[in-house]
């Protein structure tokens, strides 16, 4: 099955619909300082597929946790 490809506005939607976090913007940001999900060009266009959206979503969320307290034992 060939992959799924959204672009950046139709993936910030999903990754905000998704995993409660993800813009646009934030991923246009990323695209050019690092540190955002894989994505492919086709001409002036982002493409992202969903399947590395949700990799690099999961790999933003932390452990859970009881308490704030619990974020100074990591």
């Amino acid at each position: 099955m060939e992959p799924q490809y959204l672009r950046r506005k139709t993936a910030g939607i999903y990754l905000r619909n998704k995993y409660g976090f993800g813009s646009e913007k934030s991923l246009a940001k990323l695209a050019s300082v690092g540190g955002g999900p894989e994505f492919r060009k086709a001409g002036s266009a982002a493409l992202y597929e969903p399947s590395k959206l949700d990799e690099w979503a999961v790999s933003k969320i932390g452990k859970p946790r009881r308490s704030t307290s619990d974020l100074s034992r990591t």
